[in-house]
């Protein structure tokens, strides 16, 4: 039995009077791969940037190996490297090459010597196939190479868990799958994911385990057979309905 890694308890956040997530509760084991799902504006990347700390949780807790990380005294730094994020816009430093990209966490995060990082970062950059291309700047990538440039400077910092926020949104429809094929292969390896998307198929067929999500409470969540094959919930049938016309 895989124990859990990440456990989302209560979770509730609100910007002023508008409530986003409503006593949100699921748990993420080692190796799981969780995809959540649901329409624009249901809380999806609201509830991932509590995960990683970049939104402080109005109530509730997030714990990381049992820990909770929201409590007074908890350092945020130290979470993120273990718990790392892939952003939809990339968020790669534009005055940096590829490999600098890769490193600068490296150095300046973990504190490895230049040697160590640059092979850290090519093992990496190795791996999402773009190692021949360590001396570009991000404008003269395509956004399926930013993408993969993102996804192996998180790598880097070998983390214990990958959250990614609709890592495919901001591309066109013939570089979603090459971002596809690096997060399938991740999924291969065993390493604990949590993925927001918009990518059915993906969600389907990759992930090991289903969240669908509606106005910032968890309607349903189960196997990708329970959600995709048995949904029980009058809202995710609805939802999977669009996603089976198109």
């Amino acid at each position: 039995m895989s124990e859990p890694v990440i456990e989302v308890r209560h979770l509730s956040k609100s910007f002023g009077t508008h409530v986003v997530l409503r006593d949100v509760d699921f748990t993420v084991n080692s190796g799981d791969v969780t995809c959540i799902i649901g329409a624009s504006g249901s809380g999806k990347s609201t509830l991932l940037r509590c995960i990683n700390l970049l939104e402080t949780p109005t109530n509730g807790a997030v714990l990381f190996h049992g820990k909770d990380i929201t409590a007074k005294g908890s350092d945020p730094c130290a979470y993120r490297a273990k718990v790392g994020m892939v952003f939809q816009s990339f968020n790669l430093f534009n005055n940096m090459t590829v490999l600098d990209n890769c490193t600068a966490g490296l150095r300046y995060v973990l504190h490895q010597d230049k040697e160590t990082a640059r092979k850290t970062a090519l093992a990496n950059l190795e791996k999402v196939g773009m190692a021949p291309y360590i001396h570009a700047k991000p404008r003269q990538l395509s956004g399926g190479q930013k993408q993969r440039v993102a996804i192996a400077r998180a790598l880097a910092m070998q983390p214990e868990v990958l959250l990614f926020d609709e890592p495919t949104s901001a591309l066109d429809p013939q570089m979603v799958g090459e971002v596809l094929a690096v997060m399938r292969q991740l999924a291969k390896e065993g390493l604990t994911m949590i993925v927001v998307t918009h990518e059915m198929a993906f969600a389907r067929d990759v992930s090991s385990h289903v969240v669908y999500m509606a106005d910032g409470v968890i309607c349903e969540e189960g196997t990708p057979a329970d959600i995709f094959e048995h949904p029980q919930n009058p809202k995710t049938v609805e939802f999977l309905s669009r996603f089976r016309q198109a």
